[in-house]
């Protein structure tokens, strides 16, 4: 139990000792640094239940808790402000009850189990510095959970059908003369992008030409030939035709044989994959359910519609009057498919940018209309654009930031600074390319998740790679520093400590490590990795105040020296554990 739930209890207990009055909650905050104290027990919202003087309830709390619970040495009281002093003993034995436990802050998997959701590219180009927004959240929502006790399905849905396909696949037909990954050098992905960009650049020019000769600008944009061959394209499709299906197979698995090297690259995986190829016809027969339930309504030109302007939206179709789905159907569809294939599964999270938003609003409702009870335990991951200082990226024009160039790009960025740094003596070739792939990858993962998901990114790839400041490498180093210390403890510093008598740095450092599991559970029940980033942020912030101001290997007292080693030891395992939950590695030498 950590102090703030001990002294929850003895706070509650306090006020029923004194005003004969149950409290419900009890509010803390961090005592403020011009005040001595741990902790602080925020008076004003007592004053809902216990009418008087705020300074004097605080008051006669503080002396019940100094008279009735040890962990208290001393109290005074700001206002309404209750500052508690606690007892090192308290932290030394907290200390020697955690220091050897493994994944601390983890929880032990339950059978409550959720799906995330994320990734979910389109199989007619590379995936870019938008979708590493996307996998870095959800790859590290999906641990954050885990850690917090859930069982974690990661998921992805491939978009791997649809006209944007076709004009890839066109384009390559008409332009490719046969060209494959193998024959070309290039990355399959990549190569189907380039024929997405050709496209594009053939049907511009198409455009234009028809314009030239007096076609109306909209009618031009219709009636290109090489759209019209798209389109016909999609509908052998759809219809079979084993010539196109066989072409969709091939350049799709090129793409496939590319995203896998990505994410490998990127360090994301997944326990199981949709495909939209799969999933397009899923839904209709839930919508015929929901007529007979009156959730939904046939309009006269035979389309089915739901009305939601009771609930602050506005009516939306899931069925078309010819009979075939929208994407509203299919992701209905799809949703009820995943608790079919998962049975223990009760909650799903989209990982899906803010443009989203009303999609999984309409999405989320309708679920919950057709009454199942997972759907109250939705929850859509939305977040902001990423934006670079030249501004914004366009897949059809070829202006996309590849994400395979961009993690290439950080790890060079990663060793000219290291470089620049000169702390590498004594390290060969190759383990100074496995550092600055660590440090690049480490600086834009960090750089990305430290940001709140809603919030929009400017992401600015020389000032990720800082050794100072709120940077991953910043807290990569201090990580380093600590297995140095380790590397040079030539005596055993595995013994109990026994001593109760803390500089104040190591008090405010063992405060940190202690709050480290609610910081775990809070970035769970918020799904944001951001609170994880920043916690750690702020721990290696008080290890280096510690590191400066506190002697730990010059230090004579054997048993403050044991129990400095301990204490390092012991951050550099919740550095580790909580760049774990981020996706990051980290160094042991810098």
């Amino acid at each position: 139990m950590n102090i703030q739930e001990v002294l929850t209890q003895k706070v509650k207990e306090a006020v029923l000792a004194i005003y004969k009055i149950e409290l419900p909650t009890v509010e803390f905050q961090p005592t403020r640094k011009d005040f001595e104290g741990d902790i602080t027990v925020v008076v004003f919202p007592i004053l809902r239940f216990v009418k008087g003087n705020p300074a004097q309830i605080g008051e006669q709390i503080g002396v019940y808790l100094k008279d009735n619970v040890a962990e208290v040495e001393n109290f005074n009281v700001v206002k309404g402000f209750l500052n508690i002093v606690i007892s090192d003993a308290f932290y030394v034995n907290f200390f020697n009850g955690i220091k050897n436990t493994e994944n601390y802050g983890f929880v032990t998997e339950s059978e409550d189990a959720v799906m995330v959701e994320y990734s979910s590219p389109n199989t007619n180009k590379p995936l870019h510095l938008g979708h590493i927004r996307n996998n870095l959240l959800g790859y590290s929502v999906a641990e954050i959970l885990k850690a917090s006790g859930k069982k974690v399905y990661k998921t992805q849905i491939i978009n791997d059908r649809g006209i944007h396909i076709c004009k890839s696949m066109l384009a390559w037909k008409l332009f490719g003369n046969g060209e494959t990954p193998e024959s070309t050098g290039i990355k399959g992905d990549k190569l189907v992008g380039n024929y997405y960009v050709r496209f594009d650049k053939e049907y511009k020019a198409q455009i234009a030409e028809l314009v030239a000769k007096g076609t109306d600008a909209k009618e031009a944009e219709k009636q290109a030939p090489i759209l019209l061959e798209a389109q016909e394209m999609l509908r052998k499709w759809e219809a079979g035709d084993k010539e196109v299906v066989a072409l969709w197979k091939t350049m799709n698995q090129w793409v496939y044989n590319g995203f896998e090297v990505t994410y490998k690259n990127l360090g994301v995986d997944f326990d199981t994959y949709y495909y939209e190829s799969d999933t397009y016809l899923l839904g209709k027969d839930i919508v015929d359910e929901g007529l007979e339930k009156g959730v939904f309504y046939r309009k006269e030109d035979g389309s089915v519609w739901i009305d939601l302007s009771d609930e602050g939206l506005d009516e939306k179709i899931v069925l078309r009057a010819d009979g075939t789905a929208v994407y509203m159907t299919q992701d209905i569809g799809t949703a009820i498919q995943r608790t079919k294939d998962y049975p223990d599964v009760n909650g799903m999270v989209y990982t899906v940018g803010n443009e989203q938003d009303y999609h999984f609003n309409v999405l989320f409702l309708i679920l919950k209309k057709l009454g199942f009870s997972w759907a109250e335990q939705l929850y859509h991951l939305s977040y902001g654009m990423v934006d670079l200082p030249s501004g914004k990226m366009k897949s059809r024009e070829g202006t996309v930031v590849d994400a395979d160039d961009l993690m290439k790009d950080m790890t060079a960025t990663a060793a000219s600074i290291s470089e620049e740094l000169g702390k590498l003596d004594g390290y060969t070739d190759k383990e100074k390319e496995e550092l600055y792939r660590i440090i690049g990858l480490g600086a834009l993962k960090y750089y990305i998740l430290k940001v709140d998901p809603k919030k929009r990114i400017l992401f600015n790839p020389e000032e990720s790679v800082e050794f100072q400041g709120n940077t991953g490498p910043f807290i990569q180093y201090t990580y380093a520093r600590i297995q140095s210390i380790l590397r040079k403890s030539d005596f055993d510093y595995t013994a109990s400590v026994t001593t109760n008598d803390l500089h104040e740095k190591e008090k405010e450092l063992l405060k940190q490590i202690q709050v480290f599991p609610s910081v775990v559970q809070n970035a769970a029940q918020n799904y944001s990795p951001a609170l994880v980033a920043n916690y750690t942020y702020d721990l290696v912030k008080e290890f280096n105040s510690f590191y400066q101001n506190v002697p730990i290997l010059p230090e004579e007292d054997l048993q403050k020296k044991i129990f400095r080693v301990q204490l390092s030891k012991k951050v550099g395992e919740v550095i580790k554990s909580a760049f774990t939950l981020l996706g990051i590695e980290v160094p042991n030498r810098m």
